[in-house]
């Protein structure tokens, strides 16, 4: 890999971890599209770590609140927020554990990225025309943190998006575009964090593959993925969902004429 694709990768990382558009598909799809040696999973997983600093320190002040809520004042709003977080984050790690190994193969396939790319922009669509958009966070369940979560394990295969799949859970269930949004992000903390748990140990167990170049995409991912989060929500306060959701539709046809073509 060289310095030009680890700051590639790490744009690619930054910018689509947090917009609806699936960061695993993107990661997949460049080696693909441009011919460059396809880094894997575990350089997935780093630029991960670089996005998981991004969105702590996005919310380090909100991380704070919640966690001094949640065991000082449990039954307040700030309070239960904090456990239907660590609730809803259960059953994408419990999804990500059994289905890893197809993650790394099976699910890996262009053509169907494409399909999931195209078809859960379309529930995206559906679910930010129709959603009420009413509630904030404060009014957030247990059962629909429970929801959101269970949707999250979706996210395990490339082209669903898990930031893309949360957010449509929380507008199907009233929640506003903002509202949706941040509790994606916040929920996005401890998932990307277990996922880096699991797959440390086999990085720095062999140090030969932290290079200068992998370090560079890490430190891109993070500073991008910081940038990406108050973009974001600056943009849905006004607008729609709709240029994501054309976004997936045109990269999956794009994808499946080019497996066509080729």
């Amino acid at each position: 890999m060289t310095l030009f694709q680890a700051v590639a990768y790490g744009l690619i990382q930054g910018l689509s971890e947090f917009l609806p558009v699936s960061s695993s598909a993107h990661l997949v799809l460049a080696p693909w599209f441009f011919g460059w040696v396809d880094p894997g999973l575990t350089f997935d997983v780093a630029l991960h770590v670089g996005t998981l600093v991004a969105v702590v320190a996005y919310f380090r002040r909100d991380w704070w609140h919640l966690i001094v809520k949640g065991f000082t004042e449990t039954w307040s709003p700030e309070g239960r927020l904090f456990w239907y977080l660590i609730i809803a984050t259960i059953p994408g790690g419990i999804g990500g554990f059994l289905l890893e190994k197809k993650a790394e193969t099976a699910f890996r396939d262009p053509v169907l990225i494409a399909l999931f790319l195209m078809v859960m922009g379309l529930v995206l669509f559906a679910a930010d025309r129709r959603g009420a958009k009413k509630r904030g966070m404060k009014t957030i369940t247990l059962a629909m943190s429970l929801g959101i979560g269970i949707s999250q394990v979706l996210a395990v295969i490339p082209g669903v998006s898990r930031s893309g799949i949360t957010m449509t859970t929380g507008l199907a269930g009233g929640l506003t575009r903002e509202a949706a949004a941040r509790f994606s992000f916040l929920l996005s903390t401890p998932i990307i964090l277990g996922a880096a748990m699991v797959k440390m140990p086999h990085l720095l167990s062999h140090p030969s593959l932290i290079t200068m170049d992998f370090l560079v995409g890490v430190v891109v991912s993070c500073v991008t993925g910081f940038a990406t989060i108050g973009l974001f929500l600056r943009f849905i306060q006004t607008k729609s969902f709709l240029p994501f959701v054309v976004y997936r539709l045109a990269l999956g046809v794009l994808v499946i004429l080019l497996v066509i073509l080729r």
